[in-house]
């Protein structure tokens, strides 16, 4: 029997078609929930270990409430790497994209605390200096994400939206993104999560996720996926600049997106 990780996921051209509309789509049973609880005790075990976050919670900006978080996990551990490095959620991403490859740009595990905060409302794309928008991130919940617990929600369509694109996370994007989206009249799908279920998003999609109102943690897995062909952009902000020497060592501007930390994860047969 092959293994869930890499057996490939039947995606409908529909589907394909939903998402390039809306900028994201969430399928169901996309990874079985014994592995999720396999895998997800050593993401959940590895975030505590790493995190360098010691501050109570009513000590921290709106941004540092938001969750614990802690990139590229696949560098600590074999068994998260070999997670990671899964050709199935990469498959998804290529065909979602359009592109014959995707490279790993990073992953990031997202840990949001009982009492943790909003998401403010912002674009991945903010942060990377890409020269394309072929870009994706799948967002893997490790439990079901009922409401309370502050499910990923997306403005539907928003990813062909200028404005917003300039504003880091803070209170000032959840607040001038949200009222932008509101007034150009893109829905806010913000439905819960079953586990096994999980979402992508274009870099430019805008989103949010609520305040986890639960007693227990939101444990969630992401990765950043872009196209093989990907070349790095001149940094348009600081952010980006930081971005490129951290996620894209040794890469110039101009150059093919391909540090050592960002390998092919799948490629079209």
């Amino acid at each position: 029997m092959s293994d869930p990780l890499d057996a490939p996921y039947p995606l409908d051209p529909l589907v394909i078609d939903r998402f390039r509309e809306q900028g994201f789509i969430r399928l169901k049973q996309v990874l079985p929930a014994d592995l999720l609880a396999d895998y997800g005790a050593e993401i959940t075990r590895l975030t505590l270990a790493l995190n360098t976050e010691t501050r109570p919670l009513a000590e921290r900006d709106t941004y540092d409430r938001a969750f614990l978080q802690v990139m590229n996990l696949w560098r600590h551990s074999e068994k998260v790497r070999r997670f990671v490095f899964g050709k199935r959620l990469a498959g998804i991403a290529a065909r979602l994209i359009g592109a014959e490859g995707v490279r790993l740009y990073h992953d990031q595990s997202l840990y949001k605390e009982p009492s943790g905060g909003i998401t403010p409302a912002h674009a991945d794309q903010y942060y990377w200096p890409f020269a394309s928008d072929k870009t994706v991130t799948v967002w893997i919940p490790l439990q079901p994400v009922p409401p309370e617990m502050g499910p990923l929600a997306f403005f539907a369509g928003s990813h062909r939206e200028a404005f917003g694109r300039d504003l880091p996370i803070s209170d000032e994007s959840e607040a001038a993104i949200t009222a932008a989206m509101e007034a150009r009249a893109f829905p806010l799908d913000e439905a819960p999560y079953d586990l096994g279920e999980a979402s992508f998003h274009l870099g430019w999609t805008f989103h949010r996720a609520g305040a986890n109102r639960a007693a227990t943690p939101r444990s969630v897995m992401t990765m950043i996926y872009f196209d093989r062909d990907m070349r790095v952009a001149a940094p348009a902000n600081m952010m980006q600049a930081n971005d490129l020497a951290t996620w894209l060592p040794g890469v110039q501007p101009g150059e093919p997106a391909a540090s050592p930390l960002n390998p092919v994860l799948f490629e079209a047969a």
